[in-house]
């Protein structure tokens, strides 16, 4: 008698995340570009509309410039948090871009306590001497129950961590990763092909919950790829402005819509913050 159950793949849930803002673009860039909380809050409402199931924000300081500012980001979750309650999670980021040293990005989390954050590895624990303090950083996160990303920007990066997942520097068996697929540079234009460099290393090392975030008008393509593949994905316009036509995007919400349609015609179902976060918990 012929199986009628679902597939595997066509049961796991895929994660759509918009990354709204960065800490580079500004309101020249696009007018749209959300910057304060409010205007957050209003992104993080059509983008949970749209598919997302993530928020991940940037603050800016009053000279509009990138910030770890802990009222900046509180000030911006609870606008979030008015607008969409708890169907969003809020992730924050440590990204120095420059600005801040391992330990400003450390203190950071520890007095924002976030429900989640991503972290560059090469900016929070650039050598063997900062790695004590972020498997301090971590454990203390898995105790407190925020969810950690590990931002991974080439095989290098995904070796690295594993070696100290290995070496009990990584004080779980299992972490979610983000790759980055490209460079943050003016004429950067991703391909679903970039993603190769990761996967290998990545599968071989078993980091189950990996997210992929692109540049250029084939953020789409990687994003439905990498779901198609296993993983899940990030969009929005800290690293892109287009539409998969090339004509520039109105808002963030409509760089998700595409990505969630086609997704949810080839039978795949998005998930939500809920089932999102018991994905995590599961591992963490």
């Amino acid at each position: 008698m012929q199986d009628l159950s679902a597939p595997a793949d066509c049961r796991r849930g895929i994660a759509l995340a918009v990354a709204p803002n960065g800490g580079r673009r500004t309101k020249a860039d696009h007018p749209a570009l959300p910057i304060s909380p409010q205007e957050l809050a209003e992104c993080a409402e059509a983008c949970l509309t749209a598919g997302a199931s993530m928020i991940h924000v940037h603050v800016r300081d009053a000279a509009g410039q990138h910030c770890l500012d802990v009222d900046c980001y509180r000030a911006t979750e609870e606008a979030i948090r008015g607008r969409v309650g708890e169907r969003l999670i809020v992730q924050v980021t440590t990204e120095a871009l420059g600005r801040y040293t391992p330990k400003e990005q450390n203190d950071l989390v520890r007095r924002l306590r976030p429900q989640a954050c991503s972290m560059a590895l090469r900016e929070i624990a650039p050598d063997a001497l900062h790695e004590i303090a972020f498997s301090d950083l971590l454990g203390w996160m898995r105790r407190e129950r925020i969810f950690p990303q590990i931002i991974l920007y080439d095989a290098a990066d995904v070796a690295r961590l594993q070696d100290m997942r290995l070496r009990g520097v990584i004080p779980a068996d299992d972490i979610p990763v983000l790759f980055v697929l490209g460079r943050y540079t003016a004429s950067q234009h991703s391909s679903p092909a970039d993603l190769g460099e990761f996967l290998g290393v990545a599968r071989q090392a078993s980091f189950s919950h990996w997210t992929v975030c692109a540049f250029g008008k084939d953020e789409a393509a990687c994003a439905v790829t990498a779901a198609l593949l296993g993983g899940h994905a990030r969009l929005g316009f800290e690293n892109n402005l287009f539409l998969p036509d090339c004509t520039v995007a109105a808002d963030n919400a409509a760089l998700i819509t595409p990505v969630a349609n086609v997704l949810r015609h080839l039978g795949r179902s998005l998930e939500t913050a809920q089932t999102q976060r018991a994905a995590l918990e599961a591992i963490w």
